[in-house]
């Protein structure tokens, strides 16, 4: 948001006169970071589109009951976190026993880009908008508790002083901190343990040959090789399926059982999604006549090896952006 935008917003204080067109202008220029607050807190691109929905037609309502002692940015905010709260408590989802997140989903980096910058200009900023969209982060606040949840998100990753989230939350500043304090604990718990060395900036060259060098492989089932640049403890899942493999032998065979490398008719699409490299894989159809969606491969790589693969289904395409087809190339019929 810009400076001027926060000027304005300030000065805000009936929301009640407005009519419809008005109020959806002021709030939808918002629209985009409140969806990304709410990907945060329920890890799936779908429901946080629902909770953002919800956030407007409830903002609408109640309307009359904004008295302007904070910014409207700051009370969508409010009504967006407890939107989350309470479809966190009508689902109340368990992360799976091997730890995987069954409802995880990706988010676009094209989506990403239409954030407000709101001085994020720094690297130090950028590493933070960064570290915390990318699907560990998502994965590991998963497993805290509803309230710490929303504390750690407000507080580390939005950077709203203590005060500000007891107000939000209806809790005391003490109640907040401790909030705060067990919430960190539970995310070092489920963060992968080489996080300060992860090196997921589209500007590195390495990772980019890397990212290439792994889809080349992987397009031609070329198994042994991509198996050269899996670490010896990647991690694999593949939502909304239960299974959370370990150890590049394992994820091998895995891959081995279900015939990947016996697979023909592949191509690739290069993405990006979470922040991270992604590649999309259409296989061929005999009866379409083109390639058609099949899975898209989400890497996390650490130094010169891929430490993580998540794969999600061609159900995810279309919210990607993703083509729905690839034409038929030239040794194709």
């Amino acid at each position: 948001m810009t400076v001027e935008m926060r000027v304005e917003e300030v000065h805000v204080s009936d929301l009640a006169d407005m009519d419809e067109s008005a109020f959806a202008e002021l709030t939808e220029r918002h629209r985009r970071e409140l969806h990304v607050h709410c990907y945060r807190m329920l890890g799936s691109f779908q429901d946080a589109e629902d909770a953002v929905q919800e956030t407007f037609l409830k903002a609408w309502r109640a309307r009359e009951t904004y008295e302007g002692r904070s910014t409207v940015r700051a009370w969508l905010y409010r009504i967006a976190t407890n939107t989350c709260l309470d479809l966190i408590a009508q689902r109340r989802p368990e992360p799976a026993r091997g730890g995987e997140v069954r409802w995880l989903q990706p988010y676009p980096d094209s989506l990403l880009d239409e954030l407000p910058a709101d001085g994020a200009d720094g690297p130090e900023s950028k590493a933070l908008a960064r570290e915390t969209i990318e699907l560990a982060y998502v994965v590991a606040v998963q497993h805290l508790a509803p309230r710490p949840r929303a504390a750690l998100i407000l507080r580390d990753v939005m950077g709203w002083p203590a005060k500000e989230v007891a107000a939000l939350l209806g809790d005391s500043v003490n109640s907040v901190n401790s909030a705060l304090q067990r919430a960190r604990a539970g995310m070092r718990e489920h963060l992968p343990h080489e996080r300060q060395e992860w090196t997921g900036d589209d500007g590195d060259v390495e990772n980019r040959d890397l990212v290439r060098r792994f889809t080349d492989a992987s397009v031609s089932a070329d198994i042994d090789t991509v198996a050269t640049m899996l670490r010896h403890d990647v991690r694999y899942s593949m939502p909304p399926w239960e299974g959370l493999l370990v150890g590049r032998d394992a994820v091998v065979a895995d891959w081995t059982a279900n015939g990947y490398p016996e697979m023909t008719g592949l191509r690739a699409v290069p993405t990006s999604v979470n922040r991270q490299p992604a590649v999309a894989y259409y296989l061929w159809n005999d009866e379409q006549g083109a390639h058609l969606p099949l899975t898209i491969d989400v890497l996390r790589v650490t130094g010169d090896q891929v430490t993580e693969v998540t794969i999600f289904g061609a159900e995810r395409f279309d919210s990607l952006g993703l083509p729905e087809r690839l034409p038929a190339e030239g040794g194709e019929r």
